[in-house]
């Protein structure tokens, strides 16, 4: 087995939240988020910690909500006490999520102190009326001034998060965005249409939003203003400068291991011989997850689950992938990905032979969806386009 692992930290809280996320964040009641929660985030990786014997923590990403509304002393803190409990590999890579607004964050140079080396800020866009219509609190001059302190701090390696076909925006106004981006010159930039998802209060109450064709019309024209910009497409909505994609979410995309941490994180974990897929989720809710990490604590449980078990003295919830399910949940994350996957990638994280794929991998093809490439598949320009098509072919 691979001991390459990642490790995921959910911290969910934020300011305000924004009328079309539907992420697991909650609004703050105070001015700022409970210290106590690293602290159950600690208890919350010795429950874990049993199933890890042998492993190397390769990247770590903070996300939310708004994680930088924790201070750096609290980052330096959690990032130390995980270090005494397992090893980090020497080039681990450490992202931070964090909003340009001051109110929302602290200092760049604190977080990088305290072991930060990778930064994702959400931008969205740097239109005051689409701002304002997506409900942020920043302005388009905090997130200039977010990259400047930055890169004082010497975090070059940042992302931007820029979203389009925004309520009321026209094709031009979403290059703009992308123009302006690929001036404050980011190692990556995720691009990516806004969505109506289900329990948000865009989702509620939709506003005006391009339709489905100049909604394509902005993808493809952005997506040309970055790729002569230097940024490579290497996912359906990640770019990136050359050697600078995202490891966290790689490890993702091709079904790697990850450890979830927080209120609502998920994991995946491969183990056991033979190797079976282990799937976990913490307690939504942010006082149920304390609440129930504190009443294990007070057990004396926290710690003593054993590996390959299920239910014994753990945080949350967890369950075997039935094997029927495995090839459409690597497909899921693997066909986002413009190079697509390997066979030995598929059988090394799923445990079984790509041979039994045979069919619906022909059928793909014959549609013009997937194509082979050396070693692989990997989706064409149509298979992307069509994704969820495409990855709906391999359901059990």
């Amino acid at each position: 087995m691979d001991a390459s692992l990642a490790l995921y930290v959910h911290m969910p809280w934020c300011v305000r939240k924004c009328p079309y996320c539907d992420f697991n964040s909650h609004q703050l009641k105070s001015a700022q988020p409970d210290a106590s929660y690293i602290d159950a985030l600690l208890r919350d990786f010795d429950s874990e910690s049993p199933r890890l014997a042998g492993r190397r923590i390769d990247t770590v990403f903070f996300g939310g909500g708004t994680p930088s509304l924790f201070s750096p002393e609290e980052f330096a803190r959690l990032l130390g006490a995980l270090k005494e409990r397992i090893a980090f590999a020497d080039d681990v890579e450490i992202t931070l999520e964090a909003n340009p607004g001051t109110i929302e964050r602290g200092q760049f140079a604190g977080y990088a102190q305290a072991g930060i080396n990778r930064v994702s800020l959400g931008a969205q866009s740097f239109d005051a009326r689409a701002l304002k219509l997506l409900g942020r609190i920043h302005t388009a001059d905090d997130t200039h001034r977010a990259v400047e302190e930055l890169r004082a701090a010497k975090l070059d390696n940042f992302n931007l998060d820029l979203m389009y076909a925004l309520p009321q925006q026209s094709t031009e106004e979403a290059l703009e965005d992308v123009r302006i981006a690929c001036s404050l010159d980011p190692a990556h930039i995720s691009y990516y249409q806004l969505t109506l998802e289900p329990g948000t209060v865009f989702h509620a109450r939709p506003p005006s939003l391009p339709d489905e064709d100049a909604a394509w019309d902005m993808q493809g024209a952005g997506q040309k203003l970055l790729a002569e910009a230097g940024y490579a497409q290497y996912e359906v909505s990640a770019y990136a400068k050359q050697g600078r994609r995202c490891r966290h979410n790689l490890n993702y995309w091709l079904f790697g291991d990850y450890v979830g941490l927080g209120a609502g994180a998920h994991g995946k974990l491969s183990l056991g011989d033979p190797m079976q897929i282990l799937r976990t989720i913490k307690p939504k809710q942010p006082r149920d997850y304390q609440d129930q990490i504190r009443r294990l604590s007070v057990a004396g449980e926290v710690g003593k689950v054993g590996v390959g078990k299920v239910g014994v003295g753990e945080v949350g919830e967890s369950d075997y992938v039935a094997p029927k399910d495995l090839p459409f949940e690597f497909m899921l994350n693997a066909l986002r990905l413009n190079e697509g996957f390997s066979r030995l990638i598929y059988e090394e994280r799923t445990g079984l032979p790509l041979q039994m794929l045979d069919e619906p991998l022909a059928r793909a093809r014959l549609r013009g969806l997937l194509e082979e490439c050396p070693g692989g598949w990997r989706p064409t320009e149509l298979g992307r386009r069509f994704l969820n098509d495409l990855q709906a072919s391999f359901l059990a």
